[in-house]
């Protein structure tokens, strides 16, 4: 491979794959390059795509023979490897500024620290259910490179991390939606929420003076950034709506939200941004309110998983972080069974304290190393027990719980001490209240 290559993908991931894809269908020469072992799918699609590849190691000299480099958004900026590109002069980007490249759709960019997922899941099902040719990438699902290779499509709704966001360079969004900001990856970000804040504002950094930009007003680190600095779009700024009833009401519609799954107020306030954005679009209230019966969450993100004698069992194993739990507390109108626990990230566990003091029954924790939930917790939950896998955590959380609680997996630590991430960690309590609900029905 020593001839010069246009184009080096790192990363053999999904995003790093679906932008090798897209490179070879439109006849830029592109091989790919990953430092770990690749899953056999990717490896499978690569060869039949006549791509060529390395896994296991970096072989720099060929990477530095590339007039351009799309870097997976795992790989931080940080990296020697990306360092030494950047000092060569060679332009780092991502998948995402990559794909949009060769898009004519228009794009609707979600970002937030929290709620990102449910509100590209939304804007998408609406949009479909009203009768729009369009699809969802990005941070959920399949890259937008890969949504290339097959078509191009008139919208294209995209969840955007924060990672994504930061190998932008004319990237951007005809309508933008910045739904919150807090403390999260600050690794990535030296430490400083600064940093972190204004990664998540790239995505109106190319907005121009047609485009929209919808963000929450309430949200503290969003308010004093556009003090400071300001925004090219038409700047549209949604509050928190009431939780009093299950409705919300945008633009003189009122909109029900009984059939949904969706609760509490940081899902009221999601949704609200997506039927904003639908209505911006053109989509009829009816059509809207007939997506909003119809819609349903992703896995592991408030899921309800079955309800065994009267005890509801969900699976929120997507809250990693400490602001995603209080959502979730804050969402249960019912007492908690809390499972939570994994490997900690520095938690501030102070804005949960008020509402695990009113709501929070019991704790299971379940984690390697529960010393920091319990020296939290232990002075207001009365009953707090520990384990170390998916099906113990359902029984002890079942044990404890009666009829009419609800038995509430949302861990705000990351899942690698006992599972591969949080999907399986997720999977597996599933699958142990399915078992659990099956044992009951049988009497087994």
């Amino acid at each position: 491979m020593s001839d010069r290559k246009k184009l080096t993908v790192l990363g053999g991931g999904e995003s790093g794959v679906g932008a090798a894809l897209l490179a070879a269908q439109i006849g830029i020469p592109v091989w790919l390059s990953d430092a770990g072992a690749m899953a056999d799918r990717y490896r499978l699609e690569l060869s039949g795509a006549a791509i060529p590849f390395e896994e296991g190691g970096h072989t720099w000299a060929t990477i530095f023979d590339s007039a351009e480099v799309v870097k997976s958004p795992g790989i931080p900026d940080s990296a020697p490897l990306v360092r030494a590109l950047q000092e060569r002069g060679i332009p780092v980007i991502s998948e995402i500024e990559f794909a949009a490249r060769y898009s004519e759709a228009f794009v609707i960019g979600i970002t937030g620290s929290n709620g990102k997922t449910t509100t590209t899941n939304l804007t998408h099902h609406l949009l479909a259910t009203a009768g729009f040719d369009v699809v969802k990438a990005g941070n959920v699902g399949h890259s937008f490179a890969r949504v290339l290779t097959e078509r191009d499509p008139a919208y294209a709704v995209l969840e955007l991390s924060s990672f994504q966001l930061d190998g932008i360079d004319r990237f951007r969004p005809d309508i933008g939606m910045l739904l919150n900001i807090s403390p999260d990856h600050l690794d990535r970000y030296e430490y400083r929420m600064e940093n972190y804040v204004a990664s998540k504002f790239r995505i109106a950094m190319n907005q121009r003076a047609e485009d929209l930009l919808l963000v929450n007003a309430d949200d503290p680190y969003i308010r004093a950034r556009l003090k400071e600095q300001g925004v090219k779009a038409r700047l549209i700024q949604l509050s928190q709506p009431p939780t009093e009833e299950l409705a919300i009401e945008v633009d003189g519609h009122r909109f029900d939200l009984e059939a949904s799954p969706l609760r509490g107020r940081h899902n009221f306030f999601n949704a609200r941004c997506a039927v904003q954005t639908a209505l911006l679009l053109g989509a009829a209230a009816e059509r809207i309110q007939e997506g909003l019966n119809t819609f349903q969450n992703a896995p592991h993100r408030l899921e309800q998983v079955a309800e065994v004698d009267g005890v509801l069992f969900i699976n929120d194993s997507k809250a990693t972080n400490v602001d995603s739990v209080f959502y979730a507390l804050d969402a249960m109108s019912r007492p908690v069974v809390w499972i939570a626990g994994g490997q900690d990230k520095g938690n501030d566990y102070t804005a949960l304290l008020p509402l695990v003091e009113e709501k929070v029954k019991a704790l299971v924790c379940l984690g390697a190393d529960n010393a920091r939930l319990r020296e939290v917790f232990g002075g207001m939950v009365r009953e707090i027990c520990e384990c170390r896998t998916a099906p113990e955590a359902v029984a002890q959380a079942a044990a404890l719980a009666s009829a009419g609680d609800v038995v509430l997996l949302s861990p705000a630590c990351a899942s690698f001490d006992l599972f591969r991430n949080y999907e399986q960690r997720g999977d597996l309590f599933r699958s142990a209240v399915l078992e659990h609900k099956r044992k009951i029905e049988t009497g087994s």
